[in-house]
């Protein structure tokens, strides 16, 4: 087990959200960690505890990214934290990492949902069941228009920086011209996983022969587990019904569990 030790660089308390960069790059930051080079991040959703004892939490990662430095013209890699407990200025707390339950980003695809005009429904009812079924340590949701690209850059950022475990998008998965969710899903997947889009297309060809025209794609990247839904609340219902159970397992084999898979 990795020890790391974090020191307050000013006074924290318990809810604050502040940036953790590595330690002695910039007096400025509010805590520092010394980690090894590179990298100083952590998944999004890793909890540090204290290292003498499991069950006092220090923090829970929400975001790995750079800060601007304050003293010249270079960023501070690092990760923004949640406080999930308090720390005197100055003060030092040995801690270990530690990861036990998913964290998830959805994402809704809706240009009128992204100018405000649509209330998003289908997003937070993917958080609910994903609930439902897995213990989430972090979760966090995104709406934005139907553009392709920003889809692309925003899958790459939510798997291979955050290493979110699952990323489930809803919406733009017809043939409208702007629905260009598998388009932008198919170029940054390592791996597609049609077994996943199989079994959905069965489930929603039971409830209306328009399933047909559905394009949703699943697959890989990096340690996540990319699935498009469709962009109803009943669609996403029936599909996740159908899938949800086979998440756990396929993220732990894709993260390197060496279990055996008929055990």
């Amino acid at each position: 087990m990795n020890i790391y030790s974090i020191t307050a660089l000013q006074m924290l308390a318990q809810g604050d959200i502040v940036f953790i960069g590595r330690t002695g790059e910039d007096a400025d930051l509010a805590a520092g960690i010394n980690t090894p080079l590179p990298p100083a991040f952590f998944p999004v959703g890793t909890t540090f505890v204290a290292a003498d004892n499991a069950e006092k939490p220090c923090c829970i990662v929400v975001q790995n990214g750079y800060f601007p430095s304050h003293r010249g013209m270079h960023s501070v890699e690092g990760m923004w934290v949640k406080m999930l407990s308090g720390f005197d200025e100055g003060t030092s707390c040995s801690v270990a990492p530690t990861k036990e339950a998913l964290s998830l980003a959805w994402i809704t695809l809706s240009d009128k949902g992204a100018r405000k005009q649509r209330e998003d429904a289908s997003g937070p009812l993917i958080e609910t069941i994903v609930r439902e079924k897995y213990e989430l340590a972090y979760v966090r949701g995104y709406m934005i228009p139907d553009e392709e690209l920003q889809l692309r850059q925003l899958l790459v950022d939510l798997a291979l920086h955050q290493k979110f475990d699952l990323i489930l998008t809803t919406g733009g998965t017809g043939v409208s011209p702007r629905d260009v969710t598998p388009e932008a899903t198919v170029k940054v997947i390592d791996r597609r996983l049609r077994g996943v889009e199989q079994a959905m297309m069965a489930t929603s060809l039971k409830k209306t022969p328009h399933a047909v025209v559905s394009r949703a794609i699943a697959g890989t990247l990096g340690t996540s587990l990319i699935v498009n839904m469709p962009g109803s609340t009943k669609a996403v219902a029936e599909n996740l019904e159908v899938v949800l159970p086979a998440f756990g397992h396929t993220i732990a084999k894709l993260q390197g569990d060496p279990a055996d898979c008929g055990n």
